[in-house]
């Protein structure tokens, strides 16, 4: 199974900023050392063109050439430097790099990306380009119909605990991206975007409640929709160890929503991209934990598909 990484490229952040940054080289390394299945290789950029499906020219051009202003780079949560750059174009690079094994060999990820609070013109909220919505709309143009002929069709199932306003926004006036949101109604963002589909959550929200709430909009899904593609962002931030998530999953039910996306996907044969999305444990280990699960859980899913492939 193919996995596509751009942890080399290290933001210096300031001493005792929130993000994480080290947590994209740690899962790499446990996937090395406990996944042997998955083939790791580096994400490669994305393209100005590439970019520009999704993203304003102005915007693209202002996070190459160092010039967004403050105000915009508070927004984003990072200060800019080269590094980030580089890292926000390969972070896109990775999840098209993942889109095209997946819609090859059934299943493919990024272990990063799931950069969902992006919109077209501004980054907000850790997120610089939003990687979902410019490979759905790359796939789109190098895959031409789907299996109905119309435009290829797409679910993107986000599960980061915190609503994916950006990818919402992008894709709110277009019927050949069915968006699900299912989050912390409290959390970031304050204001919420309109997804096809939004589940809100209340604060403690533990395994079972959530795994009602996924099921009931699997089967919305699938009542509204028939994809060609799916995107999920499997966050790790619902655990109740994260610092940011305000919900309450075990590594049980955080296990059981993943096995609940990825069979859903496999009974209908739909191929399936993921990436990471937040995860912000008050342990890291606790985050690290989650998302190798997940990587595991996407193996199997990734094994099954190709006992089936003639």
């Amino acid at each position: 199974m193919h996995a596509y990484y751009a942890d080399h490229f290290v933001l210096p952040l300031p001493e005792g900023h929130r993000f994480p940054m080290a947590k994209y080289r740690m899962l790499r390394d446990r996937i090395a050392q406990q996944l042997p299945g998955v083939a790791l290789q580096v994400a490669l950029p994305a393209s100005n063109e590439e970019l520009a499906l999704v993203h304003a020219v102005g915007y693209i051009d202002a996070i190459e050439q160092g010039s967004l202003p403050p105000a915009a780079q508070r927004e984003i949560g990072f200060p800019w430097s080269d590094a980030m750059a580089e890292r926000a174009r390969r972070s896109v690079g990775a999840t098209v790099a993942a889109s095209r094994q997946a819609l090859q060999q059934g299943v493919a990820g990024n272990l990063a990306g799931g950069t969902h609070h992006a919109y077209a013109d501004k980054g907000s909220g850790f997120c610089v380009f939003n990687d979902v919505a410019v490979a759905a709309r790359l796939m789109q143009a190098e895959q031409g119909p789907g299996r109905h002929a119309k435009p290829l069709q797409v679910a993107v199932i986000d599960l980061d605990v915190h609503q994916g306003n950006g990818t919402a926004h992008i894709f709110r006036d277009d019927d050949s991206v069915f968006t699900l949101s299912l989050h912390g109604a409290r959390n970031f963002p304050f204001r919420k975007e309109l997804s096809d589909l939004d589940v809100e959550l209340p604060d403690g929200c533990a395994d079972d409640e959530y795994l009602q709430a996924l099921d009931q909009a699997l089967d919305t899904i699938e009542l509204r929709c028939t994809p060609d593609l799916v995107f999920y962002l499997a966050g790790a931030d619902p655990h109740v160890g994260d610092r940011l998530g305000r919900l309450a999953l075990s590594h049980d039910g955080l296990e059981a929503r993943d096995r609940r996306v990825f069979d859903w996907a496999w009974q209908r044969r739909i191929p399936l991209v993921f990436a990471m999305a937040g995860g912000y444990g008050n342990d890291l280990e606790d985050t690290l934990q989650a998302q190798l699960t997940t990587w595991r859980v996407a193996l199997q899913y990734h094994q099954r598909w190709q006992n089936v492939r003639p």
